[in-house]
């Protein structure tokens, strides 16, 4: 049992004590049936928030005005929501009020009938008021009730449901998946924030191709189009067999996006987002198609694309550099020696290789130049890759330069010498500087 579970359970016991009802909800149900790890610990219990923050000594009213509570124990925050039935809702996400109810009512206002279930944590038993366990027997995910209400309530839930159903490996329920194609326009009218949220665990959250079942659920629900525009278009974006024998841009970013094992968000927008610049850049010649500029294009719209879903600017940056240069590893056996260990000595450099590989994997399977730069990288190390400086600023001035834009082009080419093996120690660098650049 995990330490969260522990707090978990910890919570519920002691409500249990106090005389609550008070049972373990939703994704920790699911999960538990599913013989896999836990993930989310919530509480669901009878008690009232100003009775739970009574019992507790530490507690944050995340949202008390409708029924929850945050309980800190240990170090870990468990959510505990006061059993509720729900108002009408007005902004696609919130109710405009609750009314305190039953377990029952509890489990009808919750999204989908696999995370509608219970577990007391006393006995063990799984209280399934919607179908939940027949729905995970039979690999649906399947709105609780009218999924059309459902998914008006909160329109988050059609890209929870997607989430789900493509990290499970579950099919949607034919109802269900009806209610998201005709709501998918609906989508962007929810904080953009959430929606980035969302995009970004299916690919980060992924394993054995779950991220590309996730954007082609997208794609067929309707929902691609409206958040991610630009992907949509890769769609029917033919590229030359010679280099893409596996077809479009569309095609191709989603057998990458197959191979995605929990990456870090910027490698795993980077893999989303490496092509995005081709439909404007595609040009059809005589024998083969060119995307000429697509790099540097595709990581403009790469940062536009991280600004729309708010993502952070630090991660924006690296998605920017790992966009423009996915196809640099091409390059790196041409490289004269100073440039290929100015390239690997990069930050992010290893995101990128992973990039390039995967990239390489979704189209011709060509690993020679990934191969190639790794062999490098341990061959030269740290140590060769990113040397002390030969000359500072002072240096220069001894000699008798002026600080300015001089300085710069100096000592850039005394490194680039340096990393050539050209120059290798102070006084060879003072005596090359001398002789190039007399003054």
């Amino acid at each position: 049992m995990s330490p969260e579970e522990a707090a978990a359970r910890d919570v519920a016991a002691r409500l249990r004590a106090a005389g609550f009802t008070a049972y373990l909800a939703g994704g920790y149900v699911r999960d538990r049936l599913l013989g896999v790890a836990p993930r989310d610990f919530d509480v669901a219990t009878d008690a009232v928030p100003e009775a739970v923050q009574r019992l507790f000594p530490k507690t944050v009213p995340v949202g008390a005005q409708f029924g929850v509570v945050l309980v800190v124990i240990d170090g870990h925050a468990i959510e505990v929501a006061t059993f509720r039935s729900d108002a009408a809702y007005v902004d696609g996400r919130h109710p405009v009020a609750v009314r305190y109810g039953t377990p029952e009512d509890d489990a009808q206002r919750r999204d989908f009938t696999i995370n509608g279930m219970f577990l007391d944590p006393v006995s063990d038993e799984v209280i399934d008021l919607v179908g939940g366990r027949r729905d995970l027997e039979a690999r649906i995910i399947r709105a609780i009730g009218d999924p059309q209400a459902r998914l008006r309530e909160d329109r988050l839930r059609m890209l929870r449901g997607v989430r789900l159903a493509s990290r499970l490996g579950f099919e949607i329920e034919p109802a269900t998946f009806a209610a998201m194609r005709a709501a998918a326009h609906t989508i962007t009218d929810i904080a953009w924030e959430r929606i980035g949220d969302e995009v970004v665990r299916m690919l980060t959250d992924s394993a054995n191709g779950s991220a590309r079942r996730a954007f082609a659920l997208l794609d067929a629900t309707g929902l691609l189009a409206p958040i991610l525009p630009e992907v949509a278009a890769l769609r029917a974006v033919e590229q030359s067999p010679d280099y893409h024998p596996e077809g479009d841009v569309f095609v191709h970013t989603l057998l990458l996006l197959e191979q995605l094992e929990q990456p870090a968000e910027p490698l795993a927008l980077g893999a989303l987002l490496h092509d995005v610049g081709k439909p404007q850049c595609a040009v059809r010649g005589e024998r083969r198609i060119t995307f000429f500029g697509h790099c540097e294009l595709g990581a403009e719209m790469a940062v536009t694309i991280c600004q729309r879903l708010r993502r952070s600017r630090e991660t924006r940056e690296r998605v920017h550099y790992l966009v423009r240069n996915h196809l640099r590893p091409l390059q790196a056996p041409e490289m004269r020696t100073s440039t290929l260990k100015r390239f690997l000595a990069q930050d992010g450099i290893d995101q990128l290789l992973e990039l390039a590989r995967l990239d390489a994997l979704a189209s011709t399977g060509d690993l020679r130049a990934y191969a190639f730069c790794r062999t490098k990288l341990a061959e030269l190390g740290a140590a060769r890759l990113k040397p002390a400086p030969l000359l500072r600023g002072q240096d220069l001035i001894g000699l008798g330069f002026r600080p300015g834009p001089l300085f710069r082009d100096i000592l850039d080419a005394v490194t680039d010498a340096q990393l050539d093996g050209t120059l290798e120690t102070r006084d060879d660098a003072l005596a090359w500087v001398r002789a190039r650049y007399p003054h």
